[in-house]
């Protein structure tokens, strides 16, 4: 075998050589599993039945009247907290001179536990009082003791808020209200609890 022969071979001999082993780089087993995850967010939708509050006429002081409200959790998740938010405004009889006196802070307010043990208050304040009052405070005096034992409004139940409103009679010349009007707006505010393991 000549010089040239036992070169050619050689360098074929490296060039095989060297790919097995560049090939062998390539050559593994192999597997693969793929996990899927789905995010679903629940819902929050609280409904509070009737949507009118009150629709009374002809009130004197000494009047009071008691609604029921349902509050209704709707959705998928439950509601923890609600908050209430009171605004109103107040209408002169026509011809009238300007009332400088809030009638809102005539109208008391009852929370109570059940309709029929109107002495049961859970709290009591005026629609005055209510309107500027920080909605997380009334949550606190309203609805905690309310949903204590139920630990929030469950999801799909509904419970109810039994409300008194009352002209009160201070004993005093309240003519200037006669003939005045007041246009209640509530806005519930349904709040989630803290997140948890699922």
């Amino acid at each position: 075998m000549g010089i040239k022969t036992k070169l050619g071979l050689g360098i074929a001999s490296a060039a095989l050589g060297l790919s097995l082993v560049g090939g062998g780089t390539y050559a593994y087993f192999n597997d693969k599993a793929d996990a899927a995850s789905s995010f679903a967010a629940g819902t929050l939708d609280l409904n509070a039945v009737p949507t009118e509050i009150v629709n009374v006429k002809d009130m004197k002081p000494g009047d009071w009247m008691t609604r029921t409200f349902k509050l209704q959790n709707d959705g998928t998740v439950d509601i923890k907290k609600v908050l209430l938010t009171t605004e109103y405004t107040v209408a002169n009889k026509e011809g009238e001179p300007s009332n400088t006196e809030d009638l809102g802070s005539h109208i008391k307010v009852n929370f109570l536990y059940n309709a029929d043990k109107l002495n049961d208050v859970i709290y009591s304040t005026t629609l005055e009082e209510l309107k500027d009052m920080d909605p997380n405070a009334v949550a606190s005096n309203v609805f905690s003791p309310l949903f204590e034992k139920k630990k929030g409004l469950k999801a799909g139940t509904t419970d109810d808020l039994f409300v008194q409103f009352e002209f009160v009679d201070n004993g005093e010349d309240q003519n200037q209200f006669q003939g005045d009007s007041l246009q209640l707006k509530w806005t519930f505010d349904g709040r989630q609890g803290d997140g948890q393991e699922l």
